[in-house]
């Protein structure tokens, strides 16, 4: 098997960060969520967790854009 050139091998990093952004978002997303829900926490509280989740979203997004920039050409 061939050993991946340096920009594929820097390309992979990102994609495997914005993944694990990705998942653990979700994660702690819906643990809040769940946690919020049964101490319940205040709707402030709750938005704060919503925009924090979103901003982790979007964030990956434009990794993920990148990404697909460099791939493409």
């Amino acid at each position: 098997m061939k050993a991946p050139a340096p920009k594929d091998d820097g390309t992979a990093r990102q994609a495997r960060r914005a993944a694990i952004v990705m998942a653990g978002t979700m994660i702690l997303w819906m643990g809040a969520q769940v946690v919020g829900g049964e101490m319940g926490w205040p709707a402030k509280f709750t938005l704060l967790v919503d925009l924090a989740a979103l901003a982790g979203f979007i964030w990956s997004l434009a990794v993920t854009y990148q990404i697909w920039r460099k791939r493409r050409g």
